[in-house]
């Protein structure tokens, strides 16, 4: 494996508030240890990238952050609360304060748009139907899609779902939104327009995002800090802009001259 690369962070986090935190974090299925040590905090305000090899378990750090996933050993904390032997119960105020940009958009594909949108807002108990009407209007529109209420996932482009999914995360006003890949198989306008997006909302709301990506040219444009991980640990952690350069174990894995020792 690479030699691991001491966490330096991002210089200007350290006087925000840790918005979520994994301490000496092991994942094990069965006999497959995916994750070994995994140590990180990510702070307020904060645009975080997860890099590294395919395998490594970068979405299954999302999963374990939303409470999708328990780990095997460790602690993980959201919002300064202990979700690692959280019930269903204790997650949910934790839940509602996150928003999840799956990899694939995870629209129901038998819901209009509108209907998709609106899920969360009943979900989270909003009745009155003015509302959820005009909420919806306001979160298509803020992602550029005015207007396409009645349309189902099947008559959109990949873009276009990608944005709804985008206005769904965004409908109940999370203070996190995690990315899964959410540029994936988009063409270059496209991808530009949702990483635009998610620099602007974070801008705009002061949100923290935390994405997987593969797309280095992305990963550079909506995020401050990188976290490498390999092998079960954290590698390399700090500037965007420092890691590229003074990491070799980043400088080859954006170069494309990675090699599984």
């Amino acid at each position: 494996m690479p030699s691991a690369v001491s966490p330096t962070g991002a210089k200007s986090s350290a006087a925000r508030p840790a918005v979520v935190e994994l301490r000496r974090v092991q994942l094990k299925f069965g006999r497959a240890e995916i994750h070994r040590n995994i140590s990180l905090s990510i702070h307020k305000g904060e645009g975080v990238t997860i890099l590294g090899p395919s395998g490594t378990g970068k979405t299954l750090i999302l999963k374990l952050v939303a409470g999708l996933l328990k780990p095997t050993r460790g602690e993980v904390s959201v919002f300064g609360q202990q979700i690692a032997a959280a019930t269903e119960l204790e997650l949910a105020p934790v839940r509602a304060r996150i928003g999840f940009l799956f990899q694939g958009a995870a629209l129901f594909d038998s819901l209009t748009v509108f209907e998709n949108i609106a899920y969360p807002l009943r979900e989270g108990g909003v009745t009155d139907e003015a509302q959820i009407i005009s909420t919806v209007a306001a979160e298509l529109a803020r992602v550029g899609l005015p207007g396409i209420e009645l349309k189902l996932p099947g008559q959109l482009s990949g873009g276009q779902k990608k944005r709804v999914a985008l206005a769904r995360a965004l409908v109940r006003r999370p203070e996190l939104i995690l990315f899964d890949e959410p540029t994936t198989g988009l063409d270059p306008t496209a991808t530009r327009l949702i990483d635009d997006l998610i620099v602007a909302l974070r801008s705009e709301f002061g949100l923290t995002t935390i994405a997987v990506t593969h797309d280095i040219a992305s990963a550079r444009r909506i995020s401050e800090r990188w976290i490498m991980v390999d092998s079960g640990v954290v590698i390399a952690d700090g500037p965007a802009n420092e890691v590229a350069v003074n990491c070799q174990n980043v400088k080859n894995f954006i170069s494309g001259n990675w090699k599984d020792y």
